[in-house]
C-alpha cells in the first residue's frame, strides 16, 4: 500500500562510500520494509571522488530512495542540511553510510522514542545493553571528549557522536537555522541547542562493528573536533543564544 507521507526519513550521507553504499540502503530498505514503517531514505553524496553517486543511483530501484548530491565536500552537517531539505517524514534519522552501525537498529529507537516519551534518541556506545567493538584509541578519545563535554555544556548525554540518532522533525526545523558546525562537532551542536529548547533526549543502546579503515585518528581532525567543540560553547553564550 503507498503512503502519501513517509513516517520517517532516513539520510544518509556519504563520502567515498562507493564500495559500501549500495548495501547499505538495501539492508535500511529490508529493516523498514520488515517492520512496516513508511519511509523513504536520502543519500547525500558529499563531494566523493569515487562512484559513491553512482551506485546510490542504482539503489533507487529497491524503494522510495532519493539520490543528491555536490561537487565540493563539505562535512556530514552539510550533507544532513541537504537531505532535511529534500524530506517528508514527521521523524528524521541519520546513519552512518559505512554500515558500523546497521539499520536494523532504526525500529528499537522507534520504540524508544515511543515507550520514554522522547523527542530524540541517540545511540550511546556507553548504554549498558551495547555491544560495542571498538579500538583502544578510538576508547580514550571518545572518554576524553566525553568530560569535555560534561564540562562545558553539562548535557546528561553520555555520548554525542555515534552517527545513528532518531528525532522529531521540528527539532531540525527549529535548530539548523542557528547551526553553524557542519563537520566534526555538528552532532553535539545539534544536541546541545536541542536540550536549550527543552527537549526530551535518551540514549539507546547499539550494535557497533567499528572497521576503522583508515587507521590511525589524524592530530588534526582531533584539533578541529576541540576547536569546533570551544566555539559551539563560546557561541551559546552569545546573545543569539542566550535568547532561545
Amino acid at each position: 500500500m503507498s503512503r502519501m507521507v513517509e513516517d520517517i526519513s532516513v539520510i544518509v550521507p556519504a563520502y567515498n562510500e562507493g564500495p559500501r553504499i549500495m548495501n547499505t540502503i538495501r539492508e535500511t530498505v529490508k529493516i523498514l520494509n520488515q517492520h512496516g514503517i513508511g519511509f523513504e531514505v536520502i543519500v547525500v553524496d558529499d563531494g566523493s571522488s569515487d562512484n559513491t553517486y553512482q551506485e546510490a543511483l542504482r539503489s533507487k530501484k529497491l524503494g522510495d530512495v532519493k539520490c543528491l548530491r555536490y561537487e565540493k565536500n563539505t562535512g556530514k552537517g552539510h550533507a544532513i542540511k541537504r537531505g532535511f531539505q529534500s524530506s517528508r517524514g514527521r521523524l528524521i534519522t541519520f546513519i552512518d553510510a559505512d554500515m558500523d552501525l546497521h539499520p536494523v537498529q532504526i525500529p528499537l529507537f522507534i520504540e524508544y522514542m515511543k515507550k520514554y516519551r522522547a523527542d530524540m534518541v541517540v545511540g550511546s556506545k556507553r548504554h549498558p545493553r551495547s555491544r560495542v567493538t571498538y579500538p583502544w584509541s578510538r576508547k580514550m578519545l571518545s572518554l576524553a571528549y566525553r568530560l569535555v563535554i560534561k564540562m562545558l555544556f553539562n548535557l546528561s548525554v553520555k555520548d554525542t557522536q555515534v552517527g545513528l540518532k532518531l528525532m522529531k522533525r521540528e527539532i531540525l526545523e527549529r535548530a539548523l537555522p542557528v547551526m553553524e558546525v557542519e563537520r566534526y562537532a555538528f552532532d553535539l551542536e545539534l544536541m546541545v541547542i536541542a536540550n536549550r529548547y527543552g527537549y526530551r533526549i535518551v540514549e539507546a543502546p547499539i550494535l557497533l562493528d567499528f572497521k576503522f579503515r583508515f587507521g590511525k585518528i589524524r592530530s588534526d581532525d582531533i584539533f578541529k573536533i576541540f576547536l569546533d567543540t570551544f566555539s559551539i560553547f563560546y557561541r551559546i553564550h552569545t546573545y543569539k543564544f542566550r535568547r532561545m
